[in-house]
């Protein structure tokens, strides 16, 4: 079984990207964000004729997550008790939305970004994750092994970004950012992916500006974070580097994890 994580910045700008990279890549799961799409505009019927249940939730031009399951889909669900909301008055984002496909409970995660240090947007996405962290451990006590995927816009180590000094008063790498992802790891979740694909310059994430892919200059920021049951389960990972490149390409490359004795380094060389 080979599940994948994979902000695509806009599903109707690319979803023949995703489609081709669906059937090369052999995904049984995937886990998408940012869809930039309401439920009328997402591009549902592309999907389900490869064989692909869909369940995504959008509410306007920003944010949006989906998952799409080829493996059977149960218990969809939209968001989770305690998300803090934003705005005024604050409301839950289109941020996160959760299935169980082929035994595994799969969640797809689309952190605030937290804008600035100092930004109230910041305070927001610390206090998102927090009551993120308090139902992940709900769910994961439920004992189905549970796959956290998406793009935490958080980069948890030095090595997770292209240079310390030019973040150094930037958003990401702060000490409050940090902390909220490591809480994850105190509790008991495994990053599945970093193991089998090692830093550094091991990054899923190159602005469009500034020549930044060419120049290698990238952060890791999307990660699959498991619980105990799921990382005893995974055989393999890898970030799909190539499906960065080229005319039309998502500012983030698609992350893959492989279950039970699947390879999912392979899954990324044969998708090249």
């Amino acid at each position: 079984m080979r599940i994948a994580t994979w902000n695509v910045n806009s599903i109707r700008s690319r979803v023949e990207r995703v489609e081709a990279w669906l059937q090369r890549s052999d995904i049984d799961v995937l886990a998408i964000q940012e869809t930039k799409a309401r439920e009328d505009q997402f591009p549902l019927e592309r999907f389900t004729a490869l064989g692909y249940e869909v369940a995504h939730h959008g509410l306007n031009q920003w944010n949006g997550v989906a998952i799409l399951s080829r493996v059977g889909m149960e218990d969809v669900a939209v968001g989770f008790d305690g998300d803090p909301g934003w705005g005024d008055p604050a409301a839950p984002e289109a941020r996160s939305i959760g299935a169980t496909c082929g035994g595994v409970r799969v969640w797809s995660l689309y952190i605030p970004n937290g804008r600035a240090l100092g930004d109230p947007h910041m305070d927001y996405k610390l206090g998102w994750l927090e009551q993120l962290r308090k139902r992940a451990g709900d769910w994961a006590a439920e004992g189905t092994p549970l796959a956290l995927c998406g793009d935490w816009n958080i980069a948890p180590r030095d090595e997770d970004v292209w240079s310390m000094e030019y973040f150094a008063d930037k958003t990401h790498v702060s000490p409050p950012e940090r902390a909220a992802f490591n809480a994850f790891l105190e509790d008991g979740f495994v990053d599945v992916v970093r193991p089998h694909a090692p830093g550094p310059e091991a990054y899923t994430y190159w602005d469009y500006q500034r020549l930044a892919f060419p120049k290698r200059r990238g952060m890791r920021i999307d990660f699959v974070l498991g619980s105990a049951s799921l990382a005893e389960r995974v055989s393999g990972a890898a970030i799909d580097r190539e499906e960065r490149k080229g005319k039309g390409a998502s500012d983030h490359a698609p992350v893959i994890v492989g279950l039970d004795g699947d390879d999912g380094a392979a899954a990324a060389r044969e998708a090249k």
